[in-house]
């Protein structure tokens, strides 16, 4: 199935976004691993913490995260502190995407993990125990989602856990955002150092977390207000700022024209005329939001300068590669440079006339490209309902701004 987007002369809209996946899936880790734990209120319903939860209570042997990167590092971790042998596997691409980090981290404070198919890769068969813990030095630039499956975890382990950061960090705000859930928890987890976190062995306590709206979600509604002659929209229960480190997005997005405002209803997003003549931005706190300022600043004609995307290869898919063959389709030449950059300077040729936007069964594709309709009425999206990754509703939100959904 595809789907062609008619957007409105003027957006108009109220929108309560997805609650976050990000601060779902560490909170139900936290809960599982709290002696009676209370269910966190207002928990994602999205394909990714939907396989989470199923996974905290399943029974099988076999547990099967589908696409779920978060899911696959997280529980990893967990599986290995929980008592009893489990298989946890995904799919021909989670299978792709390596995961021998994690594990060697997990190897080296007691963790019984083997590979069953290729070395470095899932699926991984586990078996649970008490561990004891102790100290680990890691690269800073691997992806947190590592650095949280093992933070998670530290309070359970008899030593706790001490980890030494090597290098530059990336994505430090998630590492922030793990250890500001796990002390409202009642663990005792801190930046020891700059490049130092200690978590002491001081397990959680039962606690009710309220999950916040989505700021990753947010950033579509951003790109919708860029590219359009006329907009208003208004998030409702969004706040600035916010755990999660996605919102630093609002004020990079400034420079693409979107003027905000925090109100007792939530934020309002306002359309400007006032936007650079060509932007910078450093992903590496900020790599969900890539593909929306990647698409948003092209079709503004914004010259760019992307730096901070070592993570955007071994996501959902490859994002780099994927964004440079998109992009091309609507007629921009992006340059790619090493692992960590993307740039356009402007250098255009000839679009395609229909152009069929692939998804690469990712959610930050479908959902980065749909404002592009804006300026290429006839694009399609291929494969829409990849969104139900993060944000099943988002199609249906477009609608109630007044965006014409046609089948194709």
């Amino acid at each position: 199935m595809r789907y062609q987007l008619q957007f409105p002369p003027e957006i108009k809209g109220k929108i309560t976004l997805p609650t976050s996946k990000s601060i779902s899936n560490r909170a139900l880790i936290i809960y599982a691993l709290t002696q009676n734990g209370i269910l966190p209120n207002h928990l994602a319903v999205c394909d990714d913490t939907d396989v989470m939860k199923t996974a905290l209570v399943s029974t099988n042997e076999v547990i099967n995260i589908l696409a779920a990167g978060t899911s696959m590092r997280f529980l990893t971790a967990y599986l290995s502190v929980t008592t009893g042998t489990r298989i946890i596997t995904g799919t021909e691409r989670m299978q792709n995407r390596p995961i021998h980090i994690l594990v060697d981290a997990l190897r080296k404070i007691g963790a019984d993990i083997q590979y069953t198919d290729k070395k470095g890769f899932p699926p991984l068969r586990i078996v649970g125990k008490k561990l004891e813990g102790s100290k680990l030095s890691l690269d800073g630039s691997i992806s947190s989602q590592f650095i949280t499956a093992l933070l998670l975890i530290a309070p359970t382990l008899e030593k706790g856990l001490q980890i030494e950061l090597k290098g530059h960090i990336a994505s430090k705000p998630y590492i922030d955002m793990t250890l500001a859930l796990m002390n409202q928890c009642g663990a005792k987890a801190y930046w020891h150092m700059s490049n130092s976190i200690q978590v002491e062995p001081q397990p959680y306590k039962p606690t009710t977390l309220n999950i916040e709206p989505d700021w990753s979600a947010a950033s579509y509604w951003f790109s919708i207000v860029a590219l359009s002659d006329k907009a208003e929209i208004l998030l409702t229960d969004m706040v600035i700022p916010s755990l999660q480190g996605d919102f630093k997005g609002a004020k990079e997005f400034e420079k693409l024209g979107v003027r905000y405002k925090q109100t007792p209803e939530g934020l309002h997003l306002f359309k400007t005329n006032q936007i650079s003549s060509a932007i910078e931005i450093d992903f590496t706190e900020i790599p969900d939001l890539a593909q929306t300022f990647v698409v948003a600043a092209t079709l503004l004609n914004v010259p760019f300068k992307f730096t901070g995307l070592d993570t955007l290869r071994i996501k959902e898919t490859d994002r780099i590669d994927a964004l440079v063959q998109e992009m091309k389709k609507l007629g921009y030449i992006l340059v790619e440079k090493g692992n960590k950059e993307l740039s356009w300077k402007g250098e255009r040729c000839l679009a395609e006339q229909q152009p069929i936007i692939e998804t690469y069964d990712d959610h930050r594709m479908a959902m980065a490209f749909a404002p592009a309709a804006i300026v290429f009425p006839h694009l399609l999206i291929n494969e829409p309902d990849v969104v139900t990754k993060s944000y099943p509703n988002y199609w249906e939100d477009l609608t109630k701004a007044g965006v014409n959904l046609l089948k194709k």
